[in-house]
């Protein structure tokens, strides 16, 4: 009788087990973190591609014919407007100038006696001494010569300014550039070579697109504000994703839409006071054109996506879980806009929503970022099987034996 006992002892021990797994109560609903959701008014940001360019570039040329003597400055170097650049042999211009002065002073004498002829014709008339022939004659000469005095004060002026133009200045203030013609070269003969560049590096101009069918979809939505030339601000990425510590304003948007490209093209002036920023180089721009209203930001882990589109899951006042379909095209800033779908107040689930079944019900709480991770490295304990607990009754009755 006494061997049976430890064998009687196994099976009740079984028995309790059976009984206590069928009797044991539901598992609790999971626990989920769920996110009220309220509309709001959000910018209407793009990330497009753009190029700088100069704010101005002049060309610097000869406006004289010459032989280049000297160049002045240093390339690569700012100038102000007026510095001289480069020397043109001044010789040839100061000899036409001294030709003009010549010509201007024999032009005064000759006014100087047609006027002296003149006043004594004038005098002599009423006595009738001169014909009137003689006095109109006498006086047209004296016009003449006047005439003649002011041709010539024009040419010798003419003479001072293109003896000036000996002096290139620079037209604008900026980085000079690159010298193009060599000390010794004829320049300014027929078509004037260019002899350098200088532009204006501050502050600078980015030159963007946008598609005309995106532009045209905004302006037709009821919920987008867009904001005109002086009111947009435009962000420029530096490579590494760091942001320019200088915002500029969109100050210029085309009224037509390119052919070629289907797109609008928009320009962006820069501040650029440390010259970080060089012109003809490819940057990334964080556009601000505009605001969304009556929008909802909902955090990325909220939304999934299947043959139907975008949906989130969302707690009822019954504690139920929904779904609910949604417009979201826009991402900002690891949220998704959510345009359509939603409504104020809306518990949308977005930490364990792996464990949210539709229709079954869930223990809501406040959601937190860290819970994320959390649950991320929780791992689920299991309760042992009815047969893993006879084995282990039947080990600790085995040593009563």
């Amino acid at each position: 009788m006494t061997m049976y006992r430890p064998l009687l002892l196994a099976c009740s021990l079984l028995a309790l087990a059976a009984c206590s797994q069928e009797q044991a109560p539901p598992p609790p609903p999971p626990q989920v973190g769920v996110l009220e959701v309220q509309p709001q008014t959000v910018p209407l940001e793009r990330e497009l591609v753009g190029r700088l360019s100069p704010y101005r570039s002049a060309d610097v040329r000869a406006r004289v014919p010459g032989v280049l003597l000297k160049r002045v400055y240093q390339e690569g170097s700012d100038v102000k407007e007026g510095q001289v650049l480069f020397q043109i042999d001044p010789a040839p211009l100061q000899a036409q100038l001294g030709v003009a002065r010549g010509e201007l002073a024999r032009a005064e004498a000759s006014y100087a006696n047609a006027r002296a002829s003149a006043e004594r014709a004038r005098q002599r008339a009423p006595q009738n001494f001169v014909s009137q022939n003689d006095l109109d004659n006498a006086v047209a000469a004296e016009r003449s010569a006047a005439a003649a005095v002011e041709a010539a004060r024009a040419a010798v002026r003419t003479a001072e300014i293109n003896l000036g133009y000996a002096r290139v200045t620079a037209p604008i203030s900026g980085r000079a550039g690159k010298q193009q013609v060599t000390e010794g070269a004829l320049v300014g003969q027929g078509e004037a070579p260019l002899l350098t560049t200088v532009d204006q590096l501050d502050p600078l101009y980015a030159n963007f697109s946008i598609g005309s069918t995106e532009l045209e979809r905004l302006r037709g939505a009821s919920n987008v504000s867009l904001a005109g030339a002086g009111k947009s601000t435009v962000q420029v990425l530096l490579p590494g994703g760091r942001a320019y510590d200088q915002t500029g304003t969109l100050d210029f948007s085309d009224t037509t839409v390119d052919p070629a490209t289907g797109a609008v093209s928009l320009r962006a002036v820069i501040p650029n006071p440390q010259q970080a920023l060089l012109p003809g180089s490819f940057v990334t721009l964080k556009a601000n054109l505009g605001e969304l209203s009556g929008v909802f930001l909902v955090p990325q882990a909220a939304v999934l996506r299947d043959a139907n589109g975008a949906y989130v899951m969302t707690v009822g006042a019954d504690g139920m879980v929904a779904r609910k379909n949604i417009e979201a095209s826009i991402a900002n800033d690891g949220h998704w806009l959510v345009t359509s779908g939603l409504e104020a107040g809306d518990q949308v689930i977005v930490s364990g929503v792996q464990k949210a079944r539709e229709n079954a019900p869930v223990q809501a709480t406040p959601y937190q970022p860290a819970q994320d991770a959390a649950d991320a490295g929780q791992q689920p304990q299991q309760a042992p099987a009815a047969g893993e607990a006879a084995d282990e009754a039947a080990a600790e009755a085995k040593p009563a034996e």
